[in-house]
């Protein structure tokens, strides 16, 4: 994971018709995101994924763990306020697309989930 991005797009991970799969995969990656030795430097959140760092998300915890090992979680300012969902994010910091740009450009490696 070392100088890798992973870029949270979607509420949940992957598209399926099945109601909470998307959900249980995505808790399924970040579990094992925290049982490795070492995080991703950066996550990013932007579309759907920002949902995922607001009140209510299902990954709140293992995002908050996250960031207490050392992960940037980076949120899209401008997809919370066009979602009306800035006064809900809590975890990670409220950047723009120029952080987003600037983690991608700098990483080793981009995932996106």
């Amino acid at each position: 994971m070392k100088n890798t991005v992973i870029l949270c797009t979607k509420f949940g991970m992957g598209q399926t018709d099945l109601p909470g799969l998307g959900i249980k995969l995505i808790q399924k990656y970040f579990s094992l995101l925290l049982e490795g030795s070492e995080s991703p430097p950066v996550i990013c959140f932007y579309t759907d994924g920002v949902k995922l760092v607001t009140t209510g998300s299902p990954v709140l915890d293992q995002l908050k763990r996250m960031e207490e090992k050392g992960a940037r979680l980076v949120v899209c300012s401008t997809c919370l306020d066009m979602m009306g969902l800035a006064s809900q994010v809590q975890v990670g910091i409220v950047g723009g697309m120029t952080d987003i740009f600037e983690a991608q450009t700098r990483a080793d490696k981009v995932i996106t989930i």
